[in-house]
């Protein structure tokens, strides 16, 4: 009896974006491919289309040089068992989901092997360590870009890419009422403006940035005192973690499990962290203020390599300052309470601003999970798998 050869695709994603990015992906390639396997790591909704995940995908959830060196060891032994699972029982291909310093090196790796590559998510080669392009071109057969400003590099050097859109221009609507997702919320009537205040998924940059925000809000407080806060908990985790920063400065904030896209609907004005999070707010249509802060020497590293003017993404779309940029030492409670009114009365007295929104949302809608599977198909198939 001849051996049938299964369709089996392993992915790696290390964020909670990964996670988006890859229940997309593979619910497109399993209309393509029904009989398809998934496996490898991912979060829940990867998992709720039938992903087999090996690790948890926290494992992975790490950021900055520093806070890497600590779980080195586990990184690398997560990357070597599965670099021999994937030689033992080579899949169709490799998916690597954003991550790049995990990914790349076991792309590379499995390239060399004859595995077919595919890394979901440019790294930010044209923002700072350019370099790394060389090592791309070694690493993966196929490039899913998110962004068109993000192609030219890539055909410059000769890497096959696609620019594929973001799945969540794909899944949010042009027109998000907040009315509408207040009452999601079950928030009632407000007599102030409400504030989405958002540090973050990650325990380091909740632990950096909750106390900053804190701060802020008393601030605001001071100045619209009849403001409601609202703070979506990425896990049950973050939740005691913010809960326990609120209480010790005794300031009030409405806590609410997940639902950050709900939360940011159902605000005037939202106060993040850089990420993924400023671009669903951009395509949620509301006003920000974006800010970060990492390990001092993390920056002064990054901040030397840079190449962009910008590190937000409605920004970099942009190429103009849309949103507010307020990161490291400009990070201050003064800075980001002032910032933040100001963005929001600004926001709803300039209608060219909410224009570009509009304009950017409509850029990024591509079907982008549909895009991505006929392109890794168009791959295979012109390598005779």
């Amino acid at each position: 009896m001849e051996m049938t050869s299964i369709t089996r695709y392993v992915l790696v994603a290390g964020e909670a974006s990964g996670d988006i990015l890859g229940a997309n992906l593979i619910a497109h390639l399993k209309l393509l491919q029904p009989d398809a396997v998934f496996e490898g790591i991912g979060g829940p909704l990867m998992q709720a289309q039938g992903f087999k995940s090996v690790v948890p995908m926290d494992r992975l959830s790490v950021m900055g040089l520093i806070e890497v060196l600590g779980r080195l060891r586990e990184l690398l032994g997560i990357r070597k068992r599965l670099y021999q699972s994937c030689l033992n029982n080579p899949p169709t291909a490799f998916i690597g989901i954003d991550s790049p310093d995990f990914n790349m090196p076991l792309a590379k790796k499995l390239k060399h092997a004859g595995i077919p590559t595919v890394h979901y998510v440019s790294p930010s080669v044209w923002a700072w360590r350019q370099k790394r392009i060389f090592n791309i071109k070694k690493s993966v057969d196929l490039m899913l870009a998110l962004f068109p400003f993000e192609l030219p590099i890539y055909r410059e050097h000769n890497i096959p890419v696609v620019c594929v859109g973001h799945t969540l221009a794909d899944e949010i609507p042009l027109k998000n009422d907040v009315y509408e997702a207040r009452a999601l919320l079950n928030l009632g009537p407000v007599s102030g403006p409400v504030f989405g205040i958002l540090p973050g998924s990650r325990e380091g940059e909740v632990s950096r940035l909750t106390p900053l925000f804190v701060e802020t809000i008393k601030l605001i407080k001071q100045q619209e005192p009849n403001a409601v806060f609202l703070m979506p908990a990425a896990n049950e985790q973050r939740r005691v973690q913010i809960a326990n920063i609120l209480q010790e400065a005794n300031v009030d904030a409405v806590l609410i499990d997940g639902q950050s896209r709900t939360v940011m609907a159902a605000s005037d004005a939202i106060l993040l962290a850089s990420g993924t999070a400023a671009l669903e707010a951009m395509l949620v249509k509301r006003p920000m203020v974006v800010s970060y802060r990492v390990n001092k020497f993390t920056y002064a590293i990054m901040s030397r390599m840079l190449k962009v003017p910008y590190v937000s993404l409605p920004n970099l779309l942009a190429n103009e300052p849309l949103v507010p940029e307020l990161l490291q030492d400009a990070a201050t409670p003064e800075n980001l309470a002032k910032n933040l009114l100001q963005t929001w009365h600004s926001f709803n007295a300039d209608k060219s601003i909410q224009e570009k929104y509009f304009n950017l949302h409509k850029m990024l809608s591509k079907n982008a999970g549909a895009q991505a599977a006929q392109a890794i198909l168009s791959m295979l198939e012109s390598k005779g798998k």
